[in-house]
C-alpha cells in the first residue's frame, strides 16, 4: 500500500470510508426502527392541535400545556421530539419556547397547501392498526383491515361519518398537487363532458373545469364521498357546470360523458374489481371518447437509490384496502381485459408521483 504526500496511508482512507459507510447504514436502519415512534409523535401533535396553537408566532411549552390541558413536562418532551423531527424549532435564547419550521407550517390548518388533514388521516389508528398485521398480509396476500375491524375499509368509513369527512379532506389534500398540474398536461379541451368517477369532493374536477371553461363535468360517487362537493363547487363558482350523481362504480357508470376520469381509484382494488369498474365505463363511453387514469406507475424494477414512497403506498393498499400499485405493463393488461387500449402514459412534473394514463375504447 502506498503512502500519500501528506504522510497518510491510502489504506487509512479506505478504512475511514468503510467506517463512514457503516455508520450511514446504521443510521438508515435506526431511522427505520424509530420511524413508528416519529409517526406517533406527529399524529399526537396533529390531534392535539399543537401546530395550530403555535401558529405564526411562538409559544412556551407551559403555555401550550395550559391551553391544551396536558401535562407540562410531557408536553415539553413531545415538543422537543417534534423539534428533533424538524417540525418545530426551539429558541436558542429562550429554552422552552417553540415556533414552527417550514415543514411544521404545513401541519397548520391555516397554511396554503396544508397537509394537516392528510397527516391526521394517515397517522390515525384506523389507518395504522392493519399495519400491525402486515406479516399476516405478506404471508397470505390478503387484506388485514377486515381482521381488525370486521368490515372493509370503505364500509368502515360509511359507518363513521366524521371519519369519512376526515378521509375526504385528506384525499383532497393528497389530490392538490395532481390538480395543479394535470389540467395543463393533457388535452382536456377536445372533450365536452368529463365524468369524474369516485372523485370525492371534486378537487381534481374543479381544477380541470376552471382551466377549461368550455367543459362540463359530472361527479359520480357515493353519498358519503359527495358530502363536501357542493361546498367546493359553490366556492369555485362551478355549480352550474357540474352535475352530482350518486352511485356505485361497481354497479354502473353514468352516461353522458366523453372523458371518464379515475384518480387514485384503480390502486384501491384488485384486478377483478378494477376490471368491473372499467367495463362499466366501457359500456357507456362513446367510440371517440377516452379513459384517463391518474395513478403512480411503478417502474419494472426499483431504481437504485430510490426513496419513492409509492412502494410504501403499495403495502398500504395491501393491508388496508386490498389493492396495489401497478407497472405500465399491469395497466396495459388491465385495459386490454376491459375492452380498452392503453395509448399514452404521461408523467406529471417532478416531484409529482402521478402519471396520466390514457386509454381509448378497443375494437
Amino acid at each position: 500500500m502506498g503512502e500519500r504526500r501528506d504522510g497518510r496511508n491510502s489504506g487509512d482512507d479506505d478504512e475511514a470510508a468503510a467506517r463512514t459507510a457503516e455508520w450511514e447504514a446504521r443510521g438508515t436502519v435506526s431511522r427505520l426502527v424509530l420511524g413508528q415512534m416519529a409517526t406517533q409523535a406527529l399524529g399526537t401533535a396533529v390531534r392535539l392541535g399543537i401546530f395550530d396553537r403555535i401558529g405564526a408566532g411562538a409559544l412556551t411549552a407551559d403555555d401550550l400545556a395550559r391551553a391544551l390541558a396536558t401535562h407540562p413536562q410531557a408536553t415539553l418532551r413531545l415538543l422537543r421530539a417534534l423539534a428533533g423531527l424538524q417540525l418545530l424549532q426551539e429558541s436558542e435564547s429562550e429554552p422552552g419556547v417553540f415556533r414552527t419550521t417550514r415543514a411544521g407550517d404545513l401541519l397548520r390548518s391555516d397554511t396554503a397547501g396544508s397537509m394537516r388533514a392528510m397527516a391526521g388521516m394517515f397517522t390515525d389508528p384506523v389507518m395504522l392498526r392493519a399495519w400491525d398485521l402486515l406479516e399476516d398480509g405478506v404471508r397470505t396476500g390478503e387484506t388485514t383491515f377486515g381482521t381488525v375491524f370486521g368490515t372493509d375499509f370503505f364500509g368502515h368509513l360509511g359507518q363513521h361519518p366524521t371519519l369519512s369527512a376526515d378521509f375526504n379532506a385528506a384525499m383532497s389534500q393528497g389530490t392538490r398537487s395532481a390538480a395543479e398540474a394535470a389540467p395543463h398536461h393533457y388535452d382536456f379541451g377536445r372533450f365536452t363532458t368529463v365524468v369524474d368517477m369516485g372523485g370525492g369532493d371534486g378537487t381534481l374536477l374543479s381544477a380541470i373545469l376552471t382551466a377549461h371553461p368550455r367543459l362540463r363535468g359530472i361527479l359520480y360517487d357515493t353519498a358519503e364521498g359527495l358530502a363536501q362537493a357542493p361546498e367546493r363547487f359553490a366556492r369555485d363558482g362551478l355549480t352550474d357546470r357540474v352535475e352530482l350523481r350518486t352511485g356505485d362504480f361497481f354497479e354502473s357508470a353514468p352516461g353522458g360523458g366523453d372523458l371518464y376520469l379515475l384518480k387514485s381509484i384503480i390502486h384501491d382494488w384488485n384486478d377483478e374489481r378494477c376490471a368491473t369498474i372499467l367495463r362499466h365505463i366501457r359500456d357507456v363511453v362513446p367510440a371517440d371518447g377516452a379513459l384517463l387514469m391518474v395513478e403512480p406507475v411503478l417502474p419494472p424494477t426499483v431504481p437504485t437509490g430510490s426513496h419513492n414512497q409509492v412502494y410504501l403506498s403499495d403495502l398500504n393498499m395491501l393491508v388496508n384496502v386490498g389493492g396495489r400499485e401497478r407497472t405500465e405493463q399491469d395497466f396495459t393488461a388491465l385495459c386490454t381485459a376491459s375492452g380498452f387500449t392503453l395509448r399514452t402514459v404521461t408523467p406529471l412534473p417532478s416531484p409529482n408521483v402521478f402519471r396520466l394514463i390514457e386509454a381509448t375504447p378497443g375494437t
